[in-house]
């Protein structure tokens, strides 16, 4: 009798537990935990990693390394003087494989039935593992991203930057490939995801040939005949898909809140005097009166635009200005002018020096065209844009790009392959001499066990020796 009368009191209850699984059937699964990332949501997250890595520290190191800022507060001067720990930019090299590379690797493995996300995904990866490559030199690559197929992935090799240049190239090859295929092709199209281009194929392949020739040119060490050659090819199929001026720009794209907000910006609000105009880029605009300088640089304290000069810490100079450092304010990453420079380098290097004035003379009209709103008025156009085939010269095409390429990375690759401008290394450096490196994060050096470990800054990267 007592186990019947157990029986008969759990029958209700089973009836109600019954009851309330079909109540919650559907809804054990939270909406905010997504167990599959769409192409459009890894794109973004990956998009906003780039703008991230390229337009925050890195380029706040180069700027100073460059001489176009000075370090003037805390870790700012630790730059300035190239005393540059392993530890200082874990971040930087964690994000840029956290936040950019494996997300991209993913959508890279779905080329087969979304091959416009895949070819994004190329161009962009083909970026990051630049930027990678040109600040650290050897990096992992082959072996990278694949900690998820076990414990013997956790320690991946660090891949020859020659063998990475390789395959930067071939990623912006299958990218071209992929970016030509038709909507039809693809099960999922880029839209409103794509922050740079809006889902746009051809500017995506016009900013895979720019970066064609952009890392063609890197090389002009190694064998400047072919590296002019093969940048000058990929220029011409980037004209051939439809550059004809910065309409195509690819620029990381930034809000007007929290952490949507310009890295430049949000830097120079949150950490006033850290960092400061330098007074090397600063008086060369002034003495050629440039009409960029009001948009570059903020008025000092007296009024006027002035850098801290090398081997000082003065605050009351010029802050990095409103074209740059405004909440919402776009930061170039791959863009007509880059190409134009390229241009005329590649033609000097190739002995057509009529080709590379009138490139030169083009780029820097464009730019300030693009900067100010305006073009050049004619006294500065005859005095600094006005180069023929007797007076062109590398100096003049590379220190044009010093002041065009302003917060870009790629000014600190550009004044170590070529040595131009004339920079004087700061008086108060740690090393002898301005980096050419970053050393290996100390994050690497601790948990990968095939590490390739460099520790001098003034060990040249393989495209720089």
């Amino acid at each position: 009798m007592k186990s019947k009368r157990i029986l008969l009191l759990l029958v209700p209850v089973f009836a109600v537990l019954g009851g309330c699984q079909k109540f919650v059937e559907g809804y054990e699964t939270s909406p905010n935990d997504p167990t599959e990332v769409t192409p459009a949501l890894q794109l973004a997250s990956a998009q906003l990693g780039t703008f991230s890595s390229n337009v925050g520290q890195l380029a706040r190191v180069s700027a100073v390394l460059t001489q176009g800022c000075a370090g003037t507060d805390f870790q700012m001067v630790d730059v300035a003087t190239y005393d540059i720990q392993e530890g200082d930019n874990d971040n930087e090299w964690e994000g840029l494989y956290a936040d950019c590379l494996i997300d991209l690797e993913s959508l890279i493995a779905g080329a087969e039935i979304n091959p416009r996300y895949a070819g994004i995904a190329q161009v962009l990866k083909a970026l990051n593992l630049g930027l990678l490559t040109d600040v650290w030199g050897d990096v992992p690559n082959s072996e990278a991203l694949m900690g998820l197929q076990g414990t013997d992935f956790f320690n991946p090799a660090f891949d020859a930057q020659q063998d990475i240049y390789t395959n930067i190239q071939q990623l912006l090859t299958d990218a071209i490939a992929n970016l030509q295929s038709t909507d039809e092709d693809n099960l999922e199209v880029p839209g409103a995801d794509d922050f740079i281009h809006g889902g746009d194929p051809q500017a995506w392949i016009i900013t895979a040939h720019i970066l064609r020739a952009r890392y063609a040119i890197h090389l002009t060490k190694r064998d400047a005949t072919s590296a002019a050659t093969e940048a000058l090819a990929a220029y011409d199929d980037a004209v051939d898909a439809g550059l004809i001026g910065p309409e195509n720009d690819a620029n990381a794209i930034f809000g007007t809140a929290g952490v949507s907000l310009n890295p430049w910006n949000a830097f120079i609000t949150n950490r006033g005097g850290y960092i400061k105009a330098g007074a090397a880029l600063v008086d060369l605009m002034n003495t050629i009166n440039d009409p960029r300088v009001p948009f570059y640089f903020t008025p000092d304290t007296a009024g006027t635009y002035t850098g801290t000069p090398l081997g000082s810490i003065e605050q009351w100079t010029s802050d990095v200005g409103p074209y740059f450092a405004t909440d919402n304010a776009p930061a170039p990453l791959v863009t007509y002018v880059e190409a134009k420079f390229i241009e005329a380098e590649a033609h000097f290097r190739a002995g057509n020096t009529g080709p590379a004035a009138q490139a030169h003379n083009e780029a820097i009209i464009a730019h300030i065209t693009q900067v100010t709103g305006a073009a050049p008025d004619a006294a500065y156009t005859a005095d600094q844009a006005s180069e023929t085939a007797g007076s062109i010269s590398l100096e003049k095409i590379m220190t044009h790009k010093w002041v065009a390429m302003f917060t870009q990375v790629e000014n600190w690759t550009n004044w170590r392959r070529t040595d131009i401008p004339d920079l004087t290394p700061d008086p108060r450096g740690v090393v002898a001499g301005i980096p050419r490196r970053l050393p290996t994060p100390l994050s690497e050096r601790n948990t990968n066990s095939n590490a390739e470990v460099v520790s001098n800054v003034l060990t040249p990267v393989w495209w720089d020796e």
